[in-house]
């Protein structure tokens, strides 16, 4: 089995970053929409001025999954104002999670994600939400295997081509109105 370790995203790893997130990026979606739109979103969102950027807020966290050395999955969280839909302070959104082709069913996503769900528990933050393609049933399987249920949908423009995501969260804390229930 690789030994895979999940290591904060650095400045000097921007170029490294953002050829990652196009290879999967394609990986995950071309053979289900046309080459024109994927081509048109990876030129306007994955840039290098515009990795450049992302990484420049402080309310955003890039993570590497790395195997022998190489960046092999990534993960983008986003707090704050940074978050795409929800910007409640008490939340955190998983904008970007993404595995290379070669090295899925190797549970890398599902270490990415317990990533972010430590963050999420000890900030005590309430939910961590995303956004999902509606077409992306394996997707959605996983998340709802770790607790993430549907609790809206948001429009995502691929190119020309206009798609709908799912909104998925999962609670964390449970604020109790009375604390004499605690004992």
């Amino acid at each position: 089995m690789e030994t895979i370790s999940i290591r904060k995203v650095g400045q000097a790893d921007l170029e490294t970053l953002r050829q990652l997130s196009i290879k999967t990026f394609r990986d995950s979606f071309a053979d289900a929409n046309s080459k024109e739109d994927i081509d048109t979103y990876i030129a306007e969102s994955r840039s290098t001025d515009r990795i450049a950027s992302e990484f420049a807020n402080p309310e955003s966290k890039f993570y590497f999954a790395v195997s022998v050395e190489q960046p092999v999955g990534y993960m983008k969280l986003n707090r704050g104002m940074a978050q795409n839909e929800c910007k409640d302070e008490n939340a955190m959104e998983i904008q970007q999670i993404y595995v290379d082709k070669g090295f899925q069913n190797l549970r890398i996503g599902q270490s990415l994600l317990d990533v972010a769900f430590d963050h999420a528990s000890n900030l005590q933050l309430d939910f961590v939400w995303l956004g999902v393609w509606e077409h992306n049933h394996d997707a959605i399987r996983f998340y709802e295997k770790n607790g993430f249920v549907v609790f809206g949908k948001h429009d995502f423009r691929l190119g020309k081509d206009l798609q709908t995501d799912l909104l998925m969260k999962k609670q964390f804390i449970e604020r109790y109105e009375n604390t004499n229930d605690l004992g």
